[in-house]
């Protein structure tokens, strides 16, 4: 399906060799409909191999998608060119006097830094507040989700013995086989996982505003819901490729780090041998249902009729 973004963006001509229907501005232009308005707050380094998976998602909606690009203004990325983040990215204060259907808030490698040390924290809590009044849905993703649980819900997190690296079974939880997220899931399913620290699993069950909505007993809570239904906090990575952990495990090997080999990611648990994509499928679907059944089928038709998270 759709999803339009400009024919200069990188990640346009990669969707394009996977035969996802990519559509130009000026071709998006022609179109008379009323397309998903999407923004991605993009806190990740490697921005542009973020923005790629993350399109490739969110390709799979039944109309046509709008993507915002945002950046922070308080940090300046230091491994994506200038003229990349000038021509693609818009800061927040571009952008917070309109509603957007949905946004989403990727994750960020400052885990083991506390939150308010993140040196654009003031500026991720203006948008996660500005987040309840002006989109309908939000997906916050790994760090993003840890930091969307602290600030909306006080949920702390914790440093983990050593980094969870890995390809982790999840398990759907009995009494939410029906949540719209989670159509045509299968009971248990393979999400990538790498991080450093997690949320704080008692309080998150503790507060009765969150569901959880899918838990692995390797890796904990991976799916949490607000009670709106209408923000989600998701610990893993659905939307890494194939190759993305190997290359995340090479990188600190070089840097010496002795990382441990990724739980049930190289077959024999042999880094030369080529990982296996076993989790593709299910991250197509989440997104998938998302902007199916939880925006596109609940946002208002005219996006400033979006109303406030209670």
């Amino acid at each position: 399906m759709p999803i339009n973004i400009s024919s200069k963006l990188p990640a346009y001509k990669t969707l394009q060799d996977e035969n996802i229907y990519v559509l130009s501005e000026e071709d998006a232009a022609k179109q008379d409909i009323r397309p998903l308005q999407i923004a991605i707050v993009n806190l990740m380094p490697t921005k542009i191999e973020t923005e790629t998976q993350l399109m490739r998602l969110l390709s799979n909606t039944p109309i046509q998608v709008d993507i915002t690009l945002i950046k922070t203004a308080t940090h300046i990325s230091a491994n994506t060119s200038s003229e990349h983040m000038e021509a693609f990215y818009t800061t927040f204060d571009r952008v917070k006097d309109r509603k957007f259907d949905a946004l989403v808030i990727t994750g960020a490698p400052v885990e083991k830094l506390a939150f308010e040390e993140v040196n654009y924290w003031n500026e991720l809590c203006a948008i996660m507040e500005w987040s309840k009044t002006n989109s309908f849905s939000t997906m916050h993703i790994c760090w993003g989700a840890q930091a969307g649980l602290y600030y909306h819900h006080g949920i702390g997190k914790r440093e983990l013995p050593k980094k969870l690296s890995g390809i982790y079974p999840h398990k759907v939880h009995p009494t939410e086989r029906n949540h719209p997220l989670l159509k045509g899931f299968d009971e248990v399913f393979n999400v990538p996982q790498s991080r450093y620290t997690e949320v704080n699993a008692d309080e998150v069950d503790a507060n009765s505003n969150l569901r959880v909505l899918v838990n692995s007993p390797l890796s904990g809570a991976h799916i949490i819901a607000d009670k709106t239904g209408r923000q989600f906090f998701v610990t893993g990575h659905g939307e890494y490729d194939h190759d993305t952990l190997k290359n995340e495990y090479v990188r600190d090997v070089e840097k010496g780090l002795a990382p441990e080999i990724p739980y049930n990611y190289f077959p024999g648990d042999n880094p030369e041998n080529e990982p296996l994509y076993t989790w593709r499928g299910h991250a197509s679907l989440m997104y998938s249902n998302w902007l199916n059944f939880c925006v596109y089928q609940e946002t208002p038709f005219n996006p400033t009729d979006i109303q406030p998270i209670s």
